[in-house]
């Protein structure tokens, strides 16, 4: 299910993301040369909804149109189809940015395809460009804590996120094998989303060498994720004040009206989240996969509030992104090394 060129398709920087299944068909790998090796590797749309990657890379082909490019590019577009109905994933599909390790899909042999195409090629660093639906700063996230990989994520900002779970992700399989990052680039269609990715990526293509130098610390506010959150499937929800709806209608758990506001704000002990029905019905795992839920929040007189201080990363107002993925990443700050 994997289409590898070597050139652009005539007239493709003109599509925007929906447009681009028509003539794609499916996920695609394009090489161009540049005068510089090994290539910047970048991927795109491996959520469909999540526009901006695609957005600044237009912008970026544009500039090399009839000049060469500083340094070569390899870039993979994932998930045409759903780009396709502007969604995520299509129900039928696994997510895009969680194929990246063992499995047994087509969609895993596909990524494994693309893994190896880049290994034998090498890679100078790997960014993946992905959307938040939630109002979130922009922010690199990393898998690895060495120098060249620090350095890379503050080119783009100085927040930024170090997570190991989930697996299967992009930025974890090649940061195996080189600096990898995700770019967390605000919410879709934003312009200035678009003109920060492009000028990471122009920058990119210009660096010869990742300094090898420490990162200091009053140059990055780097955190930890330590759990993900998630509603159960059999738990309804829903954004508000409480009362709103008759009382028969009224979901299992009701959240602030506007709880993605709290993202990457530092909430101290016993700050109200929303309020449950009948008894606290948020999954929350850390990183071994058990269940911490009590570890930080508690239920009180029909209120969800935080147990200790704590970071929320993620939190989104979008149901079915919930759902096929979850309401937020809970982070801590972490202690950089010297």
């Amino acid at each position: 299910m994997l289409t590898v060129l070597d050139h652009l398709p005539e007239q493709l920087l003109d599509l925007e993301a929906h447009q681009l299944y028509d003539q794609l068909g499916g996920p695609t790998l394009i090489h161009l040369a540049g005068r510089r090796d090994p290539p910047l590797f970048v991927s795109v749309l491996l959520h469909g909804n999540e526009v901006t990657g695609w957005q600044a890379v237009r912008q970026l082909l544009r500039r090399y149109v009839h000049r060469e490019l500083p340094r070569s590019l390899s870039l993979f577009i994932g998930n045409v189809q759903a780009a396709r109905h502007g969604q995520r994933r299509l129900d039928s599909q696994p997510d895009y940015n969680r194929i990246w390790g063992p499995g047994s899909t087509p969609e895993h042999a596909m990524a494994q395809a693309v893994l190896r195409q880049m290994q034998q090629r090498g890679v100078f660093v790997s960014v993946d460009l992905h959307n938040n639906t939630g109002t979130n700063p922009h922010y690199a996230c990393v898998n690895y804590l060495d120098r060249s990989t620090l350095h890379l994520a503050t080119l783009f900002g100085r927040t930024v996120l170090y997570f190991t779970k989930p697996e299967g992700v992009q930025s974890m399989a090649f940061g195996r094998f080189c600096p990898a990052v995700t770019l967390e680039c605000g919410k879709p269609d934003q312009p200035h989303g678009t003109q920060h990715a492009y000028e990471f990526l122009e920058a990119c293509l210009h660096l010869s060498a990742l300094p090898q130098r420490p990162v200091l610390r009053q140059d990055i506010d780097l955190f930890h994720s330590v759990a993900i959150v998630k509603i159960p499937e059999e738990v309804s929800f829903s954004f508000g004040e409480a009362g709103e709806e008759p009382k028969g209608s009224q979901p299992h758990l009701r959240f602030l009206p506007d709880l993605d506001l709290l993202n990457f704000r530092e909430l101290p002990p016993h700050t109200r989240i929303g309020w449950t029905n009948n008894g606290f019905h948020l999954e929350v795992q850390d990183e071994q996969g058990q269940d911490v839920a009590d570890r930080f929040f508690y239920a009180q007189d029909g209120e969800i509030r935080t147990r200790v201080p704590l970071v929320p990363g993620m939190l989104t107002l979008n149901s079915r992104i919930i759902r096929q993925d979850c309401l937020c990443y809970l982070m801590e700050r972490y202690p950089l090394a010297g």
